[in-house]
């Protein structure tokens, strides 16, 4: 860890007693909060902000609601003085002026926000609200719209200049390991055993970013596999009783599992940083790595299948090669960027369709999934950069030979079966 990010570590994570010894205030939280924007002392906004931040967690979901909704509408902007001011900064412009438009302009629940995370540790707790703040106010047009107040704040809170990447292995502390195992959303972890398997062995590895505020608490993870070649089958990798790999004989670094940790941090993106640092850190400790690739879910295929009416004999294995390349080359959603979550991730990232497996993932989740179908994505660190602006400007997706020759035999399958059904 750097010198910056202990330095960082020993200011967030100091432990501060209440400012006061005064007893809680009481008030309906709604009313703390608007207490609080209007606060003038230092020491009197501490009180008010901890308290709330102390309360909240213990509320009925009504009442969070309830707390939510207030926020969202009584410190709200006022769109007559955003655009008053507006005027006034488009006939003078000026720093008064636009000073004027923008205190208009950013709302006070945006304040509010920023004087709870004033209050020791509350960074986490802000965390756990904006987790509830989706939970409950989806489809709610102001919630939303107040859940963008949050996103923004913790954009620059979040940003990559204050995470900290650590490794996670068989010595770190038992505490994180528990959320290691119970965050993991990719490929279940069953056991103490099972999680051994993925950490100890010499060529393993896990990492993590942390942030600085939430010293214990992951924010999102990568499990890294070192073989030697690129791997088609996620049975292969977590095989119990395999014969471990020396870690200088690996030609290959495996991204084999992606997990977001933080519910409260949906939207804000740490897998691409991730990733990118976890793939030079490992180039630069073992030079021999040449192949920096994925062992992807295919999440989207089987809902992509019911959608478009298709019935296919999950038991064909070129028949679903054919498929789920055809669906990752073609299949979009909403601004002609891919349809699968995986792919429009790792191709926005950089990296390209490398190959395409079958019976790569016979657990229940994955053939339910993808009819056990999985992706290699290739991270060529050297073309990442430029294959990032690519997509990004032309949606175009970049694939190995094989792969697109999987695709176009789609076609081919299509015309033979008309009715959807590949040969039993």
């Amino acid at each position: 860890m750097s010198i910056l990010a202990e330095l960082l570590s020993t200011v967030f994570e100091r432990r501060q007693r209440r400012a006061s010894a005064a007893p809680l205030d009481g008030r309906p939280l709604e009313e703390l909060a608007m207490a609080l924007v209007s606060s003038a002392g230092e020491t009197s906004g501490l009180a008010l902000a901890e308290e709330i931040l102390a309360r909240f967690p213990a509320l009925e979901d009504e009442q969070k609601l309830a707390f939510f909704q207030h926020i969202a509408q009584a410190m709200n902007i006022d769109p007559e003085t955003v655009r008053n001011t507006l005027d006034a900064y488009e006939a003078t412009p000026s720093k008064a002026t636009y000073r004027a438009f923008m205190t208009a302009a950013e709302p006070r629940r945006q304040e509010l926000i920023r004087y709870l995370n004033r209050v020791p540790n509350a960074t986490g707790s802000l965390v756990q609200m904006r987790a509830d703040l989706l939970r409950l106010g989806r489809g709610e047009p102001e919630l939303e719209a107040l859940d963008l107040d949050f996103r923004h704040l913790f954009a620059s809170w979040f940003n990559r200049g204050f995470l900290v990447l650590r490794p996670i292995n068989w010595e770190t502390p038992a505490h994180i390991l528990e959320k290691i195992t119970a965050y993991e959303a990719v490929h279940a972890i069953h056991s103490w055993d099972d999680l051994r398997r993925r950490l100890q062995p010499a060529d393993r590895r896990c990492f993590a970013f942390f942030h600085p505020s939430m010293p214990d608490e992951p924010l999102i993870f990568v499990e890294v596999a070192l073989t030697r070649g690129v791997p088609g089958s996620i049975q292969d990798l977590l095989v119990e009783g395999r014969e471990a790999l020396l870690a200088a004989e690996a030609d290959t670094a495996v991204f084999y599992s992606i997990s977001n940790c933080q519910a409260g941090l949906a939207s804000i993106s740490f897998g691409n940083s991730l990733i990118k640092q976890v793939a030079s850190d490992l180039a630069v400790e073992l030079p021999g790595l040449k192949t920096f690739v994925t062992l992807s879910p295919i999440p989207g295929l089987s809902r992509w299948l019911q959608q478009e009416g298709l019935d296919w004999d999950m038991e064909d294995p070129e028949a679903m090669r054919a498929i789920a390349a055809h669906y990752l080359l073609t299949a979009k959603g909403r601004g002609g960027l891919p349809y699968d979550p995986v792919a429009r991730f790792h191709l926005g990232n950089g990296a390209i369709l490398h190959a395409v497996h079958a019976d790569a993932d016979t657990s229940q989740k994955g053939r339910a999934q993808s009819g056990g179908t999985m992706v290699n994505y290739l991270y060529d660190l050297a073309k990442t950069a430029q294959n990032h602006e690519k997509f990004a400007n032309t949606r175009e997706i970049e694939a190995a030979a094989d792969v697109t020759a999987l695709a176009s035999s789609y076609a081919q399958i299509q015309e033979r079966h008309p009715d959807g059904k590949s040969p039993v």
